[in-house]
């Protein structure tokens, strides 16, 4: 199971995804899981463990409701945790000092029962708390 792992919210998918692919296999012995250069999703794990995802940007953007602002002010990095419940989790983040971005949601076309929630820290890192 993947506690957590960085995801990198790219604009140059393509170009990220190559490079990526070329290194992380040699680098760590990753291993490609899912998606190809056209994205807008590529996942790497090392002994069954993601160690590496790429996300577009603007695809993110669009969830967390960051679409308009201009490129350089969007989300480029998002700390991505696995949880056993997504609402608890977000409601402990959020009596702690998180803002929540997006509520909980049931996500059946990004993963078969994925449900997230997407928060920001006190200093307004991107999170996902994510449960299948």
């Amino acid at each position: 199971m993947d506690a957590l792992h960085p995801r990198l919210l790219v604009d140059r998918f393509a170009e990220c995804f190559g490079f990526y692919q070329a290194v992380l296999p040699t680098l760590l012995g990753a291993e490609l899981m899912k998606g190809n250069a056209d994205g807008p999703y590529a996942n790497w794990d090392v002994d069954g463990q993601a160690v590496l995802v790429l996300f577009d940007r603007a695809a993110m953007a669009a969830v967390v409701g960051t679409g308009g602002l201009p490129t350089l002010a969007q989300d480029a990095v998002m700390f991505v945790c696995r949880v056993d419940d997504v609402d608890a989790g977000a409601d402990l983040c959020v009596r702690h000092g998180a803002t929540l971005a997006v509520a909980a949601t049931d996500r059946p076309d990004w993963g078969p029962n994925l449900r997230t929630a997407h928060l920001r820290d006190p200093n307004g890192t991107l999170i996902e708390l994510q449960s299948y």
